[in-house]
């Protein structure tokens, strides 16, 4: 950079005053400072305007990492689709001549569990619901009355 002292600006200073006059210096000194100011502050918006672009930049990169791992997980994710897609043809195969040979390995045969199925039944188990307190049979209210009714004493 330049190497200016104090005593250069003096020498600067007292040339200027000098050329210039007294009576004009003030404003050549108001304009040079606002010339500076609006140097600075175009050079501070390039290089804002640089480092935005380098962020860009480096985000691009990013998202192309980023759609290119996409693409290899769904590449891959497709071949083991495909892979679990015959490997289960083949075992429904399988148990489907082992069910029609009953001979061998397979799965066994469909057997209907005899349930009653018009009695609506809750996926949660009795003894479950007699641990954690869950009323299962509700009352009418008449039938609650009767039952917390007090009893008289005679």
């Amino acid at each position: 950079m330049i190497d200016i002292g104090v005593t250069k600006l003096a020498i600067i200073g007292g040339i200027a005053l000098l050329v210039i006059g007294p009576e004009k210096l003030p404003g050549l000194a108001k304009t040079a400072g606002t010339l500076l100011g609006r140097a600075r502050r175009y050079v501070a918006d390039v290089k804002n305007e640089v480092n935005r672009s380098m962020e860009l930049d480096e985000l691009k990169k990013m998202k192309d990492t980023v759609e290119n791992a996409a693409r290899d997980v769904e590449a891959s994710i497709k071949t083991s689709a495909a892979d679990f897609e015959k490997s289960w043809t083949d075992t429904k195969d399988m148990a489907i001549s082992a069910s029609a040979t009953d001979a061998g390995p397979g799965f066994p045969q469909y057997k209907h569990p005899r349930k009653k199925w018009r009695v609506k039944q809750g996926a949660t188990p009795r003894w479950y619901k007699a641990r954690s307190g869950v009323r299962t049979n509700a009352l009418s209210g008449a039938a609650r009355v009767a039952r917390f009714r007090p009893t008289r004493l005679n």
